[in-house]
């Protein structure tokens, strides 16, 4: 089991929940999911999660993981545009955030 900022992924049953809400996820949306979330805090390169998520070295696409990126973050109810759950990396992959990043502008404006 994996629970992280209110993220909690059950390996076995391949179950999702959202602060206690269950979310259904296709396998691949689980797969990537669990890719992320089982390394919380470290950057996961997108040849990783095409050799861990997708069982293949070469890009069949690519958007393919963009796409299913974007059905998980819109069922986690992770805004695409400040995600505070599953942040991209320019240039080095993705990172499941073990806490909420701060963006500038809220920096700016609580200053």
């Amino acid at each position: 089991m994996f629970s992280v900022q209110g993220v909690d992924l059950d390996v076995k049953s391949r179950r999702v929940w959202r602060d206690g809400v269950e979310i259904r996820m296709s396998n691949k949306e689980f797969d990537l999911l669990h890719a992320l979330i089982s390394r919380p805090g470290e950057i996961v390169t997108r040849e990783e999660l095409m050799r861990d998520v997708w069982q293949t070295t070469f890009w069949t696409s690519a958007k393919t993981i963009d796409v299913h990126l974007g059905w998980v973050r819109k069922k986690l109810g992770d805004d695409t545009r400040r995600p505070t759950l599953i942040t991209t990396i320019r240039g080095r992959g993705l990172r499941f955030e073990t806490r909420p990043p701060v963006y500038a502008e809220a920096q700016t404006a609580t200053s």
